[in-house]
């Protein structure tokens, strides 16, 4: 075991989160409003994570999988589609939640190991975010207009670019993507697919006005990385039907636009450069031009595969080769990584990169576009949401970034404990073809055959672990996926490969 394993305590106030200079000017517009002082509201120290919160969760995991509370009565169905009440389970849903853990409609405590489908990084009730209500009793509006970006939204902007910035300058990279620019968005999917706009304005108008492209006449290409078979269920890039398409969703769609020379979507295999190369000569040249590549780092949706180095820096070198923007599609990794974002450790350099999920850690849905200002060719209305500029949405995004920069090293370690314990629990159960697969919190357990992997998952459930099962893509072999709330430290990942030991031991016999 290597690195401190210890969180570091953080105590800030939001004068120290957005500077004295612009604090006090809200204070005086409040007073100026109301005419009551709300001083104390911007100097305020908050604990970010205290200790009597983690002594709190040291004693509920001995009662983890245990019914703690009595259950709700009566519950409520809903009026959600077919697809969505099929696959519902309310004794899961949460009445309650604190830090890593949460009380399902059922009564009984779970541990979020899944970090509530990936977008609580630091878990429920974050003391942090008491400066959210510190910045309402300030009167800080959550609603702006893009015409109006609030002052806490361009503190985020620069923020952003400056830690992307210096994770692009801590390696030379390959690539050529800088990232200056970037645009605020309210989902993942809208932050992917405000990236393939500005592909897709190279090639054609958004507009009347807008200027000749540089590839007009040509048909673009949009490269993706897709599963071992070479078709396009692998990756996730969002759900706009655009996006949807780089997947293979939409087929006739997507076959009657490509027949028509509008866009072709071509799918690369995980780390096969040979697939690459073939796309880059067949089609960049002539009639056709490759337009982008999307990506992940880390494919959670594809039994969490990981793109290796030499695959991505080799692909982004034709890239930069070629004139072609690479995409790096976070929104799953982002804040699950040390330094914010997973690229720079990877030695590339992207032109865009999609971040949201991890970043407001669940209190709003907020997502970001960072980018190369090279490709800022879309009017003001191409890309945007009314909501994309939500003040306290920016400022949860402030907050977690302190947490987090304050506990680099020790998230870092605890990732690498968590890694190293996993595989030496996966070597004990080689006869299930047991392999680990992704990186630190976001990792998956391989399983050979799907009905252990199924009978695993059950367990775990029932031992009261958010853990879920990939069965349902014919290439890609079962597998068991976790990701850590980076707030879980060494009693919660000890007991999770207790737990784990325990529910892999059953199947077994």
């Amino acid at each position: 075991m290597a690195g401190n394993l210890e969180f570091v305590d953080l105590q800030a106030s939001l004068k120290d989160i957005l500077g004295s200079s612009y604090a006090d000017a809200v204070v005086r517009a409040r007073n100026a409003l109301v005419g009551d002082n709300q001083e104390e509201a911007a100097v305020e120290k908050v604990d970010f994570f205290p200790d009597s919160m983690r002594n709190r969760m040291h004693e509920l995991l001995l009662h983890v999988g245990k019914h703690v509370c009595p259950p709700v009565k009566e519950s409520c169905k809903g009026a959600s589609t077919n697809a969505f009440v099929k696959a519902t389970d309310t004794a899961k849903s949460p009445m309650s939640g604190y830090g890593y853990f949460r009380i399902g409609e059922d009564g009984r405590l779970f541990a979020t190991t899944k970090s509530e489908h990936y977008h609580a990084p630091l878990g429920h009730c974050f003391p942090g975010y008491r400066l959210v209500e510190n910045a309402r009793a300030l009167g800080v509006p959550n609603a702006t207009h893009n015409n109006t970006r609030g002052y806490i939204t361009r503190i985020l902007e620069s923020e952003l670019v400056t830690a992307a910035g210096k994770t692009t300058n801590k390696m030379p990279g390959t690539g050529g993507g800088k990232i200056d620019c970037v645009l605020n968005l309210e989902t993942g999917s809208l932050a992917v697919e405000a990236a393939l706009k500005m592909i897709l304005a190279r090639f054609y108008k958004p507009q009347e006005s807008s200027p000749e492209p540089i590839y007009a006449g040509r048909v673009p290409v949009i490269l993706v990385v897709g599963d071992d078979a070479g078709g396009l269920q692998a990756n996730y890039h969002g759900t706009t039907i655009l996006t949807q398409t780089l997947r293979g969703m939409w087929r006739e769609f997507r076959e009657k636009v490509e027949d028509a020379g509008i866009y072709k979507v071509v799918a690369v295999r995980p780390n096969v450069i040979e697939d690459v190369q073939e796309a880059f000569k067949r089609y960049d040249g002539g009639e056709t031009k490759i337009a982008g590549f999307f990506h992940e780092i880390i494919m959670m949706n594809y039994g969490a595969r990981v793109l290796t180095k030499e695959f991505l820096q080799e692909t982004y070198r034709l890239c930069e080769k070629h004139d072609v923007p690479g995409v790096d599609d976070g929104i799953q990794s982002c804040m699950w990584h040390h330094d914010f974002f997973m690229f720079g450790e990877w030695g590339i350099r992207p032109s865009f990169l999609a971040v949201g999920k991890g970043f407001p850690g669940g209190e709003y849905a907020a997502s970001r576009l960072l980018f190369d200002s090279r490709y800022d060719v879309l009017p003001q209305f191409g890309a945007l949401v009314t909501n994309g500029q939500e003040e306290l949405a920016s400022l949860t995004y402030l907050i977690t970034m302190a947490w987090a920069k304050a506990n680099r090293d020790v998230t870092r370690a605890l990732g690498d404990y968590y890694e190293e314990s996993l595989k030496d629990l996966a070597e004990r159960y080689l006869s299930l073809g047991c392999a680990v697969r992704g990186l630190r919190h976001l990792c998956g357990i391989e399983f050979r055959e799907v009905e252990p992997a199924v009978s695993f998952a059950e367990a775990m459930t029932k031992a009261g672990f958010d853990i879920s099962v990939q069965t349902y893509k014919a290439t890609c072999p079962p597998v068991a996926l976790t990701k850590l709330p980076l707030i879980a430290d060494k009693p919660l990942i000890d007991l999770f490969i207790e737990k784990m030991d325990s529910a892999l031991s059953s199947v077994v016999r």
